[in-house]
């Protein structure tokens, strides 16, 4: 674990605890919230805040798409064992009534609201701030290379989605989603010509649109 008192931890090939120390000399409690699962054809966004400690910090922390799956593994029981943690997922048909921005930021407000500690101000991945936080927000373009705490959120969201599709894929073997994750893969599309959507996939995306419409 990494110690950080008066000075900050500075990560030279990665995110560090800079922006989060600038809040904490104001007595400031700080979050970071990620997302993953905005690209892919099926399964659920799912989002995650995070809140560490700064006197114990899991070392390797990253970018969930710069490390490896049994790197995230290990970070994630890390972050659960030490940090305050609130998970949310937004299911298709979410997705479908709200579109996927809209799903993924109203996500985002609820897995800060599910932390056992409400924050003072939330880093947020991207450049949309989610209405309805419970706290201040602060948008951070490629905040996951940028700060520790939505580091920390990306991975817990990724390690999370994946595991919800590796369970999606022990139900319908078929479609193959412990592998591609929902993603449009050669194999996944092959599976969804010849079989159908499912409930599972996102009936909005376009892909997704016209072959309910060709099986129609």
């Amino acid at each position: 674990m990494r110690k950080t008192d008066s000075q900050p931890s500075l990560f030279p090939d990665g995110p560090d605890f800079l922006i989060e120390e600038q809040f904490r000399a104001k007595g400031l409690v700080v979050c970071g919230v990620d997302e993953a699962g905005r690209g892919p054809l099926a399964g659920p966004v799912v989002t995650a805040a995070v809140i560490l400690d700064h006197q114990a910090i899991p070392d390797g922390l990253n970018d969930s798409k710069k490390l490896t799956a049994k790197k995230r593994d290990a970070l994630y029981d890390a972050i659960m064992e030490t940090a305050f943690v609130g998970i949310c997922s937004a299911p298709p048909t979410t997705i479908f009534e709200r579109n996927i921005r809209g799903a993924t930021l109203h996500a985002m407000a609820q897995s800060v609201k599910a932390l056992a500690k409400t924050p003072d101000i939330a880093l947020i991945d991207g450049r949309d701030i989610p209405p309805q936080l419970p706290c201040r927000g602060q948008a951070l373009i490629k905040g996951d290379s940028r700060s520790l705490s939505i580091a920390a959120a990306s991975i817990i969201a990724k390690v999370t989605r994946d595991r919800m599709c590796e369970l999606l894929g022990d139900a319908l073997p078929d479609y193959g989603f412990g592998k591609h994750k929902g993603y449009g893969t050669a194999q996944h599309m092959k599976a969804l010509k010849s079989q159908g959507a499912t409930p599972h996939h996102r009936a909005d995306f376009k892909p997704i649109a016209e072959i309910i419409a060709q099986k129609s």
